[in-house]
């Protein structure tokens, strides 16, 4: 089973009908339904001995959640028995020492980010614990470079962002998804408006430097009225970035359960309609738009400790160092994690067997998939090609020595075709407005057979 979006075929005018404009939100690739188990498991000793470890990028996931979302397939659980988050540190202890002694001398930490669930489910003493982690036992120094958290209205009290401001994060993302009352409980997110803009309060008088809002549009019940309701209250808060994200049902979520009318072509055509007038109504306000998703606020002034020159993506393809039991871990020739689940039986499962794991356990790698020169290519356009800003061909080929139009002839063409490149990039693979707003379509068309087959046989649980 995969866990694309089920979604049908779009009727509006601007699309082929044979195109869904929402199958998956490719945030990363090959996704983990295409990884499989390990045999026999590689030492990441050996995995990381040849690369490149001067830039490279922390990610530490939080797998718990005050409640889960009707609409969420994150690798996260509700709530934690006593003594669980403790054990959990534990085992991240135990992990990073491990994975430190892997990397060797000379590993220096770029960017560092929570994720979760919602690492500010946290207590303030448990987040400075897990921001010794990653810098007394990883080495990332927080001060210095950029740290995103993710956090939830319920959960952004004010000792826990005071913890948060004081060691350096730079960025903090809020789950609201909407500030219409009667469309957080039709997403099943119970919660209310004004405990939201309580919450947004205090991220503000924390004085965290950038402040992310995250929308959602397509919920039942939601109209261009109300979801301009809901952007124009994030805008009261002048928030540095919005995410706007559609929609998805999918299988094993709270929605995804329920015998909904919300995968039919109406669904699609609202989704699409709602897309166009959020992002009008951005632009319009001073936004610009990064990708299909993010809005940054023309004026938003630099933190001093930007990624890679500031940019938002590819500053590294590779090198991404994962902790925790639903983290990726990214190396030129494997992708590796941690078994993957939706099922709250499964995932409660898991993180138990990690939390179990003797330090020994995490030098070796044990589920993922191997990159072939095509996956590395392709990876390599999706990361690129579904930013606003588009993909400079001259990078492409000084990495692969090719150009995109001799890897990808027949996608490239079916996309200009279509209308969703632009045809006045000079120098740029760019998608046109349009190709932005069908990024949930171009992007799975760019996977290999290979990866589409072994998602196709994943057995989701």
């Amino acid at each position: 089973m995969t866990t694309s979006a089920t979604a049908t075929t779009a009727t509006t005018a601007t699309i082929a009908p044979a195109i869904r404009p929402y199958q998956s939100y490719v945030y990363a690739y090959p996704h983990k339904t295409a990884y499989r188990p390990l045999n026999p498991r590689p030492s990441l000793r050996d995995l990381w001995a040849a690369e490149p470890k001067d830039s490279l990028s922390l990610y530490v996931h939080i797998p718990f959640c005050e409640v889960r979302c009707g609409f969420c397939n994150l690798f996260t659980r509700v709530g934690a028995p006593e003594g669980l988050v403790s054990a959990y540190l534990d085992a991240l202890e135990r992990q990073a020492d491990t994975v430190r002694d892997a990397l060797g001398d000379g590993a220096r930490f770029a960017t560092a980010a929570f994720g979760g669930g919602t690492p500010t489910f946290l207590e303030a003493a448990e987040l400075e614990r897990l921001c010794d982690i990653a810098s007394r036992r990883m080495g990332a120094d927080l001060a210095a470079v950029p740290l995103s958290v993710e956090a939830s209205p319920a959960t952004a009290t004010a000792d826990r962002l005071a913890v948060l401001a004081e060691r350096g994060t730079t960025r903090l993302s809020l789950g609201v998804q909407s500030f219409v009352d009667a469309e957080a409980r039709s997403a099943v997110r119970p919660q209310r408006r004004e405990d939201v803009e309580a919450a947004l309060g205090r991220i503000r008088e924390a004085g965290i430097p950038v402040l992310n809002i995250d929308l959602i549009y397509g919920i039942d019940g939601q109209t261009e009225r109300s979801w301009r309701q809901s952007l124009d209250a994030a805008l009261a808060w002048r928030p540095e970035e919005l995410y706007l994200y559609p929609l998805y049902v999918r299988p094993l979520t709270g929605l995804g359960r329920r015998d909904a009318a919300a995968t039919d072509a109406e669904w699609d055509a609202q989704r699409l309609r709602l897309y166009r007038a959020g992002r009008d109504h951005l632009l319009a306000h001073g936004y610009e738009q990064v990708s299909m998703r993010m809005f940054r606020r023309r004026d938003t002034p630099g933190t001093g400790k930007e990624p890679c020159g500031g940019d938002d993506y590819a500053c590294q393809t590779d090198g991404m160092v994962g902790l925790g039991c639903g983290a990726r871990s990214y190396t030129s020739a494997l992708h590796y994690s941690f078994d993957y689940a939706v099922d709250m039986r499964e995932i409660r499962g898991i993180i138990d067997d990690y939390t179990a794991r003797p330090a020994a356990d995490f030098a070796r790698a044990e589920v993922g998939r191997a990159m072939t020169a095509d996956e590395a290519r392709r990876r390599h356009l999706l990361q690129s090609v579904l930013q606003a800003e588009g993909m400079p061909l001259a990078g492409y080929r000084a990495r692969f020595g090719t150009d995109p139009a001799e890897d990808f002839p027949a996608e490239l063409a079916r996309f200009a075709e279509r209308g969703w490149l632009d045809p006045d990039a000079t120098g740029l693979l760019r998608l046109s407005p349009e190709g932005l707003a069908h990024s949930d379509a171009l992007g799975p068309e760019l996977f290999s057979p290979a990866v589409r087959a072994a998602m196709a046989e994943y057995d989701l649980k």
